[in-house]
């Protein structure tokens, strides 16, 4: 992997833009404008990074990055696999913009439980309703049980 863009790069590190920046300016880091994106050298970020990445998961940081929903929901469930659910966050809302159903999931669990965001039920049944609606067998499985909770009061 060469570069990853600068939104990534902040994901892996916990290092914020105004950081980066200075790293820049200072001549720490090299940067490259590719698309109209910043992009940052990989090799550069390896010492610096918050979660350690297997070669795999190296993959799916491509294919993420790249705007793969499929990849930026895995990258999500490696971020929260590794107790990091601020960086998750960054990856399911870009997976679930694209309409994947699990980021959506995903969504309504931090937004739920305050994992990575504050915690806002109604952004999680937000998530959960959308989720359900494009078929997501879990969240329609647990919108019927709010369902029925209602009906039985």
């Amino acid at each position: 992997m060469n570069r990853i863009s600068l939104a990534a790069a902040i994901t892996l590190t916990e290092w914020s833009e105004r950081t980066f920046y200075r790293k820049i300016a200072d001549g720490y880091m090299s940067r490259v404008i590719e698309n109209g994106r910043l992009m940052i050298p990989f090799e550069l970020l390896k010492p610096h990074l918050s979660l350690a990445l297997s070669a795999e998961d190296i993959t799916v940081l491509q294919s993420a990055d790249a705007g793969d929903a499929e990849a930026q929901n895995n990258l999500a469930v490696i971020f929260l696999s590794h107790d990091k659910p601020k960086g998750a966050i960054y990856w399911l809302e870009l997976a679930a913009k694209q309409g994947c159903a699990d980021a959506m999931s995903f969504l309504m669990d931090c937004y739920v439980n305050g994992k990575g965001v504050a915690r806002d039920e109604n952004a999680g049944m937000m998530w959960l309703a959308k989720a359900a609606a494009l078929g997501h067998f879990i969240s329609q499985r647990q919108m019927q049980g709010i369902y029925n909770k209602f009906e039985k009061q």
